[in-house]
């Protein structure tokens, strides 16, 4: 039995529900190019002749615990395609599972002659972990807004609902803040290697913020601090107070900067951008960074983070950070981000987590997408070792840093560092395949992994990859 799209095909989304609507629109405009068929979106009318495909709600219905926020059931009948969920999240991850059922040659920009058939049955589908998310580090290599728009196109294909969004490091500032036109006239002009830079606007950021929230992805911000700050240390000179001169920076060393500590100066800023950036992006967290300020006594740091966790705090968000904050002191319900190799700073994370942190797994010899498949490449790094995409898969995050307890992993995550991009070109190489490594390791239960059926799954993907014009390591 299988379906069969059709020229005459509608699309009927859940009466009443704006988000259904916008998702059957955005379901329609990835087929209506290969297809060359009109797909009209209207609210579904059970009276009306069917449809074809219909994304329907239900909330209360005996399956929605089941499902709960992002879980989706799937059935395609000879008569068509439904998709049903609790919430209109579950829609949104049900629609890329179609897609993924339909002919590699739906990805094309161009109309395909092409029989639109999808195998019939049904798919009961809900993620992992309520986290899933990738890093685009805006910083070391510039990303234009237009450019992060399509890597939010690649996490929806994925299932992910999360873009964090690294803005801010030794090498470059890359959001406008209001009354701080330096951070951008001086802060945003350079890049690792040289380069012009550039920066988002306060409107850049709501418009990808917005992109992301239609297809139900959170954008998380991070300024990162206390170090990673030359590029605001360069605009703004009293923010530094170590006697160090401070010029622009366009190499990949870390652990030089930081903001000064016992300065009123720098706090005054932190409330400043803090501020800013939390009426910018409507989603829970803000990410403060907090790793490798290497220039400071534990003391020190300690003092500097309790005051910039109590001005996001004061701005309404959620405190995010790196895993380092946890040999600090992190505010009660704080998210720390485990980044590090080879289990350590596991007996600090685990035991923040157990005094109620929660935890996003990003283990650098696993999740790390700047991270070298092999000895010899010319982009990535190598200071986590070699990536290839069986290591990016193969671990389970339950597990991962012992003492963690199970119940505190509200995540994984993604990253892709820029210290060796030029491009979008580099940054796919790097990110596919192993951008569903990592997807799959946060989204499906771990005795549904499975090595093999996953690397003959990853080889189906390359046809669809190729019409669709994303580059990928072939391996």
């Amino acid at each position: 039995m299988t379906w069969t799209l059709t020229p005459d095909a509608r699309i009927a989304t859940a009466p009443g529900s704006a988000a259904a609507a916008r998702t059957g629109e955005i379901l329609a405009a990835l087929l209506r190019p290969a297809t060359g068929y009109p797909l009209p979106v209207a609210p579904y009318d059970p009276a009306a002749a069917p449809a074809g495909i219909a994304l329907l709600l239900d909330a209360a219905g005996a399956e929605a615990g089941e499902l709960g926020a992002e879980g989706y059931r799937l059935d395609v009948t000879a008569a068509g395609v439904t998709v049903r969920a609790a919430q209109p999240a579950g829609l949104s991850r049900g629609i890329q599972t179609l897609r993924q059922l339909l002919p590699a040659e739906i990805e094309s920009a161009q109309r395909v002659d092409a029989a639109w058939t999808v195998p019939g049955g049904s798919v009961t589908d809900r993620p992992r972990y309520e986290y899933r998310g990738m890093s685009l580090d805006l910083a070391r290599h510039y990303f234009t807004p237009a450019e992060a728009r399509r890597f939010v196109d690649h996490l929806a294909r994925y299932k992910y609902n999360v873009l964090h969004l690294h803005l801010t490091d030794d090498q470059g500032w890359r959001i406008e803040i209001d009354g701080r036109p330096e951070l951008t006239a001086i802060g945003a002009s350079t890049q690792v290697g040289g380069g012009p830079g550039g920066f988002w606007t306060q409107d850049d950021l709501r418009a990808v913020t917005a992109y992301a929230a239609e297809r139900h992805i959170t954008v998380v911000p991070e300024i990162d601090m206390p170090g990673h700050t030359n590029a605001a240390i360069v605009a703004y000179p009293e923010l530094g107070c170590d006697d160090r001169k401070y010029e622009p920076y366009t190499g990949i060393e870390v652990g030089f900067s930081s903001l000064c500590v016992e300065s009123e100066a720098t706090y005054a800023f932190l409330d400043e951008v803090i501020g800013q950036i939390a009426a910018l992006t409507p989603g829970p967290y803000l990410h403060i960074g907090g790793d490798e300020a290497l220039t400071l006594s534990a003391e020190r740091y300690k003092v500097f983070m309790d005051r910039a966790q109590t001005i996001v705090e004061k701005h309404g968000k959620r405190v995010m950070a790196w895993h380092q904050l946890a040999g600090a002191a992190p505010v009660p319900g704080a998210v720390l981000e485990y980044w590090n190799q080879g289990k350590e700073d596991a007996d600090i994370v685990a035991a923040a987590a157990r005094a109620g942190a929660k935890v996003v797994l990003a283990p650098a010899d696993h999740t790390y997408l700047d991270m070298a498949y092999a000895a010899g490449e010319r982009l990535g790094l190598k200071w986590a070792g070699t990536v290839d995409v069986k290591q990016s898969y193969t671990w389970e995050p339950a597990t991962h840093l012992p003492g963690l307890p199970e119940e505190s992993v509200l995540g994984v995550e993604a990253a892709l560092w820029g210290e060796t991009l030029t491009s979008v070109a580099d940054a796919e190489y790097l990110v596919f395949p192993r951008l569903l490594s990592v997807a799959e390791t946060a989204w499906s239960p771990r005795e549904a992994k499975d090595w093999p059926s996953f690397e003959a799954r990853i080889t189906e993907q390359h046809p669809r990859w190729d019409r669709a014009g994303i580059g990928y390591a072939k391996r």
